[in-house]
């Protein structure tokens, strides 16, 4: 029987890491606030596993590449090896992948934000729940216009706030909703593509495979047995 080729850890580096406003050690206070939580916080509530923290912030692990929630139930890394991120979209946009345990797409969506932060969650909530970025003439100057604001401020709020740009945000976003159906359908990978908001199958491969670093099938023959898989 031949061997599995063994996967590439694309370990992100300091350029992709300073895009998003991370300093080459991805130390939390040369970055955009986490949800307005501190290392020293993310990481006592990583290490503890803490479930009042899910969905507030994302653990990025460089010795594997692998981005997590912080209820995940892998054994933690050491510290020097991680590093933090408000969104799932920044941590991707730095080049770490989604954790296949903790599963980052089934996360809640954190609603503890105040002021400003009350206009990038109106966003983000359009983007991931009405697809408000995935239709065809879709812009942000239109997501913008229905959250009140212009295109240039609403991209500054995604910086602050999520660490990646609106359409970085979709982006995660069409690739979440994929994997959920995956997950619990049998959906064929057309109607998942379409469903998830992807204009066709062949940028769905694409962008999902980029992400995963394997593909939609390759994920869907990994499905636990024992799952319950719901009917189309």
């Amino acid at each position: 029987m031949a061997c599995r080729r063994a996967r590439r850890i694309r370990t992100p580096s300091p350029a992709a890491l300073a895009r998003i406003g991370l300093c080459p050690l991805g130390c939390v206070e040369h970055a955009t606030e986490v949800g307005l939580l501190d290392e020293a916080e993310c990481e006592r509530a990583r290490v503890a596993r803490d479930p009042a923290y899910d969905g507030r912030f994302f653990t990025g692990c460089r010795t594997t590449g692998i981005y997590c929630r912080p209820v995940c139930p892998v054994r933690p890394a050491h510290p020097r090896n991680v590093c933090f991120f408000p969104s799932a979209a920044a941590a991707e946009a730095a080049g770490f992948r989604p954790c296949l345990r903790c599963r980052p797409e089934t996360a809640p969506f954190c609603p503890a934000w105040l002021g400003s932060r009350a206009t990038v969650e109106r966003a983000a909530r359009l983007i991931a729940d009405e697809g408000a970025l995935d239709g065809d003439g879709a812009t942000v100057e239109m997501l913008a216009a229905r959250v009140g604001v212009g295109a240039r401020h609403l991209a500054r709020l995604f910086a602050k706030h999520l660490g990646a740009t609106p359409s970085r945000v979709a982006k995660t976003a069409r690739i979440q909703r994929a994997k959920r159906l995956l997950d619990v359908t049998d959906r064929p990978m057309t109607e998942i593509a379409l469903l998830a908001g992807f204009r066709s199958l062949r940028r769905f491969n694409a962008v999902f495979t980029e992400v995963y670093d394997r593909s939609p099938t390759e994920i869907r023959r990994t499905r636990r047995p024992t799952r319950q898989v719901a009917q189309s």
